[in-house]
């Protein structure tokens, strides 16, 4: 049995952008996005240049590791097409030179990407018949009726077990199946290599923009919220479509975590770390543990937090250990938004002094915000403006909601649910799949304010 672990390209058109109206490709992101989208960026196919919008696809990364730790090594590959801003044809170049040793092919994929990614997937089968070819990502949630002459299998869920089903015999849609906190704890560090470990870029929170290479790391799966929108612990850390379930999170143990970064600092230069946990500082013992462990390294780092998760003692720790900003998701400026359609139950005038708190620590804030949520009004959006301006970020981010399976947010085109009362599809809500074209088409109405 072997195996190639793929995430291909994803290129769609140039377009205008900038004072002078220069002509840019727009590229997506999927495996290592929560919302999977597209954007202008700088590169090209075949002409990478640093500084676009790359996460590490944590998933694809651990999966790869795991299987190659059960079966021979040397019939497990890589390929993150993304990273290197690789053209079709680099990618088949590529494929080409090790179709005869692959029998499986996976891809990782979620609803912005899949009408691209299942052409890509017809073409692969037509060129390589003999792939099996595998699915996995969001997109596994969806109720759709998938063609079994062209999918081998679909896999729900993070899928280092699921992987090894499929190589074992097992084919079609298979359910969630989650490592426990043991074998988390157990399993092999996520794959890196010379070709694609410098590659891996986010702009914010600032300063580290300027810092790269950038190592991106998961301390945690899973998240205990249940942002409507919110797609890993929905989809893929849980099985939680309605926003109804339990949901748990399991943390890394600072021992895991040291003998990673240890790895990781030994074999590589990185400028910085970033701990892209859906929440890092969940609870004040792990969050206290893991800046310790992060301290040893003497390698600035920076976090994806909630503002109200630990105690404001723990941001000191955080700092004391190196950390030098923050992203704090938020969502919205209107506390019944926030409330009643996101489900987030953030007080925002608490979070405004957290900002403050970490702002006088000398710890930058980066804060997330996203727009054209169901039920949500104009002028509840421009409410979001008014506490932007109000607060003290350093930088923020603001995105259209993209509606993508396996979360609350698709099963409202279902049914009521009852944790988002203020959530409803009136006429103003648009179904956008693509969180970066939905933001572009709300920028001009919000601007005309």
């Amino acid at each position: 049995m072997s195996i190639l672990f793929s995430n291909p390209p994803w290129w769609e058109n140039k377009e205008s952008r900038g004072l002078f109206r220069k002509k840019r490709w727009r590229r997506g992101v999927r495996a290592g996005s929560r919302w999977p989208f597209t954007y202008i960026g700088r590169s090209s196919p075949d002409k990478s240049k640093t500084k676009d919008y790359i996460p590490y696809p944590y998933f694809l990364g651990y999966a790869t590791t795991y299987v190659a730790n059960k079966i021979d090594k040397d019939k497990v590959f890589f390929r993150d097409s993304i990273a290197l801003s690789e053209s079709y044809k680099s990618f088949y170049e590529y494929v080409d030179t090790i179709k005869d040793k692959i029998e499986y092919f996976l891809i990782e994929s979620a609803t912005p990407s899949w009408k691209h990614d299942f052409e890509l997937i017809k073409e692969i089968k037509k060129k390589y018949p003999h792939f099996k070819i595998i699915v996995a990502g969001p997109i596994s949630t969806s109720d759709q009726e998938w063609d079994m002459d062209i999918i081998h299998s679909i896999l729900k869920g993070e899928y280092e077990k699921n992987v090894m089903k499929v190589l074992n015999g097992q084919s079609g849609l298979i359910e969630h199946d989650l490592l426990t906190l043991e074998e988390m704890n157990n399993a092999p560090f996520p794959y890196y290599d010379k070709l694609i470990y410098d590659k891996y870029y986010d702009g914010n929170p600032i300063p580290m923009n300027q810092l790269t290479p950038q190592a991106h790391l998961l301390t945690s799966r899973g998240c205990p919220f249940k942002c409507i929108f919110c797609v890993w612990p929905a989809a893929m850390t849980g099985n939680d479509p309605d926003g109804e379930n339990k949901r748990s999170v399991r943390q890394y143990s600072s021992e895991y975590m040291d003998g990673f970064i240890d790895q990781l600092t030994n074999e590589y230069k990185f400028e910085a770390i970033y701990f892209d946990d859906d929440t890092f500082n969940i609870g004040n013992k792990h969050t206290q543990e893991i800046s310790k462990v992060a301290g040893k390294y003497n390698i600035p780092w920076f976090a994806m937090c909630r503002a109200d998760t630990c105690k404001k003692d723990t941001w000191v720790t955080m700092r004391d250990n190196g950390c030098k900003g923050v992203k704090i998701g938020i969502e919205s400026g209107s506390q019944y938004v926030v409330d009643q359609i996101v489900n987030k139950h953030l007080d925002l005038n608490y979070t405004a002094q957290v900002v403050d708190h970490l702002r006088s620590l000398d710890m930058s804030v980066h804060g997330t915000f996203t727009y054209g949520l169901p039920g949500e009004t104009k002028e509840q959006m421009l409410e979001t403006k008014e506490f932007i301006k109000n607060t003290n970020f350093n930088t923020v981010q603001e995105s259209g909601t993209a509606e993508i399976e396996g979360t609350p947010l698709h099963t409202l085109n279902k049914k009521e649910l009852k944790n988002y009362p203020g959530a409803s599809l009136n006429a103003d809500y648009d179904r956008q799949k693509d969180g970066g074209k939905k933001w572009q088409s709300l920028v001009k109405s919000l601007q005309e304010n």
